[in-house]
C-alpha cells in the first residue's frame, strides 16, 4: 500500500503543476507576459509557501528537478519538437550562421566565462572552463514563444532557436569531456587532441544515428495505413533516437534526437498522411508545453534565495562573464558570417536580439545537476540556478521591448499586403452575395442597402491602405514585381501539396517541384538568374549508356519509365498551377493599388508556361494513350472518393450517421486512395513480345518465332536529337521503335537529305545486318525521346536459322523501302 500511496502522491503532484501552469499560461496571455518567466516566479513563491508550511502540498517531497528527469523524459521531448517543427529550407539557408555559433561560438564562450570567473575568484582554471561550458547552452522558449505572439521575422527566429539546438548538444559534450579533465586534475596536450577527436565523434556520430532511425521511421511512416500508428511511430522515435545514441552507441542523445526531428520534419513530412501531418504539429506543441511548463515551475521550487545571496561575489563576476561571454560570440563572431560563401548578412538589430535573448534554462540545469560529487558541485548549481533566474527575469522580461523597439514585431511587407488583399477579397466576396441575401426574403432592402454601403467603405479604406503601401514601400517595380513573384510561388507551393494530400502527386513529384519552387524563391529574393538543373537529355544519356551493360538494362528499363511518368506527373502539376496563378493574377489586376504593367508582365510569362505545359500533356498522350486514359481514370476515381469521404465526414459531423459507420466507410474509402495514390508504370511499358507482334510486317510470322526474337532484344534510350545509327558506320544492331519518332536522313554529293520519317510500331537498321557490307547506308536520328529495343546481328541470325520467315519478313520491307527510296 505504500507503494500505492507514493504513486498516487506523485501523480496528484503532476496534476496540480499542471492545473497551476494551465492558469498561468491564462493570466500570461492576458497579461501580455512571458510564460516560462512568470511560472519560475510562482514556482519560488511555492518554494516560500512550502517552507513555511511544509504539508500544504507533497510537491516538493514527490518530485525534483534531477538532470535524469531532463535528460531522458523532458529533453527528447524538447529537442524532437522544435527540431519537427524548425523550418528546414531556412535552416539550410542559415546553416552556417547556426554552426558557427553553436560550434566555435560555444567554445570561445566557454573560454571567456572559465577566463573571467578565474581571474576574478579562487575557482582554478579548469572547473571554471567546465561552469562556462556549462553556462554556454542558451534556452530560447521564452523568447520564441514572444517571436510567434508578436510576429517576429522568421530568419531571426531560425538563428534564436537553431543555435540553441545545436549548442545544446556541443554544451553537453563539452561539459563531459572537460569534467574528465577536472576530475583527472591534470591537463596535456595528448588529452586536449584525445579530447576534440571524442567531440568530433560524439558529436557526428549522434547525427548519424538519428538520421538513420529518421529515415527507417520515415519509410515505415510510407507504409503505415493507420493514423494511430503515424503518431506511435513519431513519439518513439523521439525517445528510441536519444536511448540509441546514449546508451548503446554512446554518441550525443541530443544530436541523435535533433537529426531525427529535422529528417523527420522535413524529408520524411510527406510520408504521413494529411490527418497526421496537421495533428503532429499540435501534437508536438502541446508535448512540449507540459514539458516546458514542468520544468520551469520545478526550477522554481528548486531555487534558494538564500543560497544565492551566500555567494554574492562570485555571483556577480559570473553574470559578468555571461554577458561579456555573450557579447563577444555575437559581435566577435557574427562579422565572419558574412564572409561565409552565399550567406546574408545579419542585421544589427537581429544581433541585438540574439544577444539579449540568450537566456539559460533546462540544459544548464541538467548538465550541472549530473554532475559527480567533486569541491565545486554545489557552488556550480548555485551558480547556475542564478544564472538561470537572472536572464528569466532581467532578459527574459525586457526582450519584448528590445523587439518592439528596434521594430522587429512588424510583419513582413509581403505579409501586410497579402493581408490586406486577402482581407479586401473577402468583403468583395460578401458584397458579391448580397443580392441573394435580398432575393431570398431573409433581409430588407433597407438592411441590405445600409450593409452595402458599409462594407464598400471598408474596401475604399483597404484599397486607400493598399496604395499608401505602394506608394512608400513599393515605389520601384522591380520590388513590385519580386514581390507579387514570391506570391505566385506561394499560390504554387499551396497548389503542389494540395495535391500531393489528396493523392494526385507522388512523393517523387511533389520533391522535384518543391525543389524547384526553392531555386525560383531563392532567385527571386535574391535578384539574380534561376539557377538551372541538370538538362534532361543527361539523364537521357545516363540511362542509354547503363542500358547497354546487359546486366543493367532491366534497371534502366525501370528507371525510364519512372522517369516518363514523372515527367507527366510534373508537366500536369505545372499546367494547373499555372492556370491557378493566372487566376490569381486576373484578381489582382481587380484590385485598386496593383500596377497594371506589373501584373501583366507577371502574367505573359506564367501564360508562356501554361502553354508550354500543355503542348508537353499534348505529346505525351500522343505518344503514351493507353496510360494517359489510365491516369485519367485513376484522376477520376480519386476525385470521387475524396467527395464520398467529404460527404461521409459531414453526415458524421452532423449526427446523421452513426460514428462507428462513418469510420468504417472512411477506412474503407482511404484504402482505395492509397491504393490510387501516384502512377501505375506497368501500363507504359510495352513488352517486347507485345511490340512485335502489333508490327503488320510480323502478322504473318508465327508466335513462337516473335518470342524468339522478343526475348533476345535490349532496352535503349534514345534524347530528342540523339543520333541512333550514323551513315557509313558498321552496324550490329537492328532497332525496333516502342515510343518516339526518328528521322531518316541520307548525305548524298555533301548534302543532307531527309527520307522518311518513322513511328513506333516501325523497325529500322536492318539491311546492314542482312547485306555482307555491315555499313549504314542512312543516319536515323530521334525526333523525340524515344524508346527503342535493339537485336543483335548474331541474335537476329539466330532467328531467322529457325524460322526463316523472319528473314523473308524483313527482306521484303527493305527491298519495299529501297524501291521508294526509303532507305533503312
Amino acid at each position: 500500500m505504500q507503494s500505492t500511496s507514493y504513486v498516487a502522491a506523485v501523480v496528484g503532484s503532476v496534476i496540480t503543476l499542471l492545473l497551476i501552469a494551465t492558469g498561468t499560461r491564462a493570466l500570461t496571455r492576458q497579461l501580455r507576459l512571458p510564460f516560462t518567466v512568470v511560472l519560475v516566479l510562482i514556482g519560488i513563491g511555492m518554494a516560500a509557501v512550502f517552507r513555511a508550511f511544509p504539508h500544504a502540498l507533497p510537491i516538493p517531497h514527490d518530485l525534483e528537478l534531477s538532470a535524469a528527469l531532463i535528460f531522458y523524459i523532458f529533453l527528447p521531448t524538447l529537442a524532437f519538437e522544435a527540431a519537427f517543427n524548425l523550418d528546414a529550407r531556412q535552416l539550410r539557408e542559415n546553416l552556417g550562421s547556426v554552426l558557427l555559433l553553436a560550434g566555435p561560438g560555444l567554445v570561445l564562450s566557454t573560454l571567456v566565462i572559465g577566463l573571467i570567473v578565474h581571474l576574478a575568484t579562487p575557482i582554478p582554471f579548469a572547473a571554471a572552463l567546465l561552469l562556462g561550458a556549462i553556462l554556454s547552452a542558451t534556452d530560447p522558449v521564452a523568447v520564441i514563444a514572444l517571436f510567434r505572439r508578436l510576429g517576429a521575422p522568421q530568419r531571426l527566429r531560425v538563428l534564436v532557436e537553431g543555435e540553441s539546438l545545436f549548442n545544446d548538444a556541443t554544451s553537453i559534450v563539452l561539459a563531459r569531456l572537460l569534467l574528465g579533465v577536472v576530475l583527472a586534475g591534470t591537463v596535456s596536450g595528448r588529452i586536449i587532441l584525445q579530447g576534440a577527436l571524442d567531440f568530433v565523434v560524439v558529436f557526428v556520430g549522434g547525427l548519424a544515428v538519428g538520421w538513420l532511425l529518421g529515415l527507417l521511421t520515415g519509410y515505415a511512416l510510407g507504409r503505415a495505413e493507420d493514423n494511430f500508428i503515424e503518431i506511435t511511430l513519431t513519439t518513439v522515435l523521439a525517445y528510441v533516437s536519444y536511448l540509441v545514441a546514449e546508451e548503446v552507441v554512446h554518441v550525443s542523445g541530443v544530436m541523435a534526437t535533433i537529426a531525427a526531428g529535422l529528417s523527420i520534419g522535413g524529408w520524411g513530412r510527406r510520408k504521413i498522411s494529411r490527418p497526421v501531418r496537421r495533428y503532429l504539429e499540435h501534437y508536438w506543441e502541446y508535448i512540449a508545453f507540459i514539458a516546458n511548463a514542468l520544468i520551469f515551475l520545478l526550477v522554481g521550487l528548486r531555487v534558494e534565495p538564500s543560497s544565492l545571496l551566500g555567494t554574492p561575489g562570485v555571483l556577480f563576476w559570473m553574470l559578468v562573464a555571461l554577458l561579456v561571454s555573450r557579447a563577444a560570440v555575437i559581435y566577435g563572431f557574427m562579422p565572419l558570417v558574412e564572409r561565409l560563401p552565399g550567406s546574408e548578412p545579419i542585421p544589427i538589430a537581429y544581433r541585438a536580439v540574439i544577444f539579449w535573448g540568450g537566456l539559460r534554462g533546462a540544459i544548464a540545469l541538467a548538465i550541472v545537476l549530473s554532475l559527480p560529487p567533486f569541491p565545486y558541485r554545489e557552488l556550480f548549481v548555485t551558480l547556475t540556478m542564478g544564472a538561470v533566474l537572472f536572464t528569466l527575469l532581467a532578459q527574459g522580461l525586457t526582450i519584448e521591448p528590445l523587439v518592439r523597439h528596434l521594430e522587429l514585431d512588424r510583419p513582413l511587407l509581403a505579409d501586410r499586403l497579402a493581408g490586406l488583399e486577402g482581407d479586401f477579397a473577402a468583403k468583395r466576396r460578401a458584397v458579391d452575395r448580397l443580392p441573394e441575401l435580398q432575393a431570398s426574403d431573409l433581409c430588407s432592402a433597407p438592411v441590405t442597402m445600409r450593409l452595402e454601403r458599409q462594407y464598400t467603405k471598408q474596401l475604399e479604406g483597404i484599397t486607400a491602405t493598399i496604395q499608401s503601401l505602394y506608394a512608400r514601400e513599393l515605389a520601384n517595380d522591380d520590388r513590385q514585381l519580386a514581390l507579387l513573384a514570391l506570391r505566385a510561388l506561394a499560390e504554387e507551393k499551396s497548389l503542389y501539396v494540395d495535391m500531393f494530400d489528396r493523392g494526385h502527386l507522388s512523393e517523387g513529384a511533389l520533391r522535384h517541384l518543391l525543389q524547384e519552387l526553392e531555386l525560383r524563391i531563392d532567385a527571386v529574393r535574391h535578384g539574380r538568374p534561376l539557377a538551372r538543373g541538370p538538362h534532361p537529355s543527361a539523364l537521357w544519356h545516363w540511362l542509354d549508356w547503363i542500358s547497354k551493360v546487359r546486366w543493367l538494362a532491366p534497371l534502366a528499363e525501370r528507371l525510364h519509365w519512372y522517369r516518363v511518368a514523372l515527367d507527366y506527373e510534373v508537366t500536369a502539376a505545372r499546367f494547373h498551377s499555372g492556370r491557378r496563378v493566372l487566376d490569381m493574377l486576373e484578381a489582382q489586376g481587380r484590385i485598386a493599388g496593383t500596377p497594371a504593367s506589373v501584373v501583366d508582365g507577371l502574367r505573359h510569362r506564367y501564360q508562356e508556361r501554361y502553354d508550354a505545359a500543355q503542348r508537353t500533356l499534348d505529346l505525351i498522350a500522343e505518344r503514351y494513350p493507353d496510360w494517359i486514359t489510365d491516369m485519367q481514370e485513376r484522376l477520376a476515381r480519386r476525385v470521387l472518393l475524396n467527395a464520398e469521404a467529404d460527404a461521409i465526414a459531414q453526415q458524421a459531423e452532423h449526427g446523421t450517421l452513426p460514428a462507428p459507420v462513418a469510420e468504417r466507410l472512411a477506412g474503407e474509402i482511404a484504402g482505395e486512395l492509397w491504393s490510387l495514390r501516384g502512377h501505375d508504370v506497368s501500363k507504359l511499358k510495352l513488352e517486347p513480345v507485345a511490340l512485335v507482334r502489333r508490327m503488320p510486317w510480323f502478322q504473318d510470322v508465327a508466335p513462337a518465332a516473335l518470342v524468339n526474337i522478343a526475348l533476345r532484344m535490349q532496352l535503349q534510350l534514345a534524347a530528342k536529337g540523339q543520333v541512333v545509327i550514323r551513315q557509313g558506320e558498321p552496324g550490329d544492331y537492328m532497332y525496333f521503335i516502342a515510343h518516339g519518332v526518328v528521322r531518316v536522313s541520307r548525305n548524298e554529293h555533301g548534302e543532307s537529305r531527309d527520307l522518311t520519317t518513322l513511328r513506333a510500331g516501325e523497325f529500322f537498321g536492318e539491311m546492314a545486318l542482312l547485306t555482307e557490307r555491315q555499313l549504314r547506308n542512312a543516319t536515323v536520328a530521334a525526333v523525340t525521346p524515344c524508346t527503342l529495343y535493339r537485336l543483335h546481328r548474331d541474335d537476329l541470325a539466330a532467328a531467322m536459322e529457325t524460322q526463316p520467315a523472319i528473314r523473308a519478313v524483313l527482306e521484303e520491307e527493305s527491298r519495299r523501302r529501297a524501291d521508294t527510296r526509303d532507305p533503312s
